[in-house]
């Protein structure tokens, strides 16, 4: 059987995919770039308790739901999650999700 590749090939083969995959560079989005919130009374208090944890992107590409939904939604966060949001702010949370995410 003869051999393809002796040791010095082997590395230079290794090396070149090394120094491809180097060149690789993965864009981010400026920090402006995310997803506005649409303005209304509570959406202060969204912005500052839930970016806290994710990006705006993650709220409006949410399913469209009524106020029961998204109290679900805001009560997995603070409760499996861990999201730091008192019971008021969590109200207020959820009555803007709901008039401007609603379906």
């Amino acid at each position: 059987m003869r051999r393809l590749l002796g040791p010095a090939g082997l590395l230079l083969a290794l090396a070149t995919s090394v120094a491809a995959a180097a060149d690789k560079t993965i864009p981010m989005p400026p920090d402006h770039a995310y997803a506005t919130l649409k303005p209304g009374p509570g959406v202060e208090v969204t912005r500052q308790q839930c970016v806290s944890c994710h990006s705006t992107d993650y709220i409006v590409m949410q399913p469209r739901g009524d106020a029961k939904q998204w109290d679900g939604v805001v009560t997995k966060m603070i409760k499996v999650f861990g999201a730091p949001v008192n019971d008021q702010d969590a109200k207020t949370i959820v009555e803007y999700l709901a008039t401007q995410y609603g379906n």
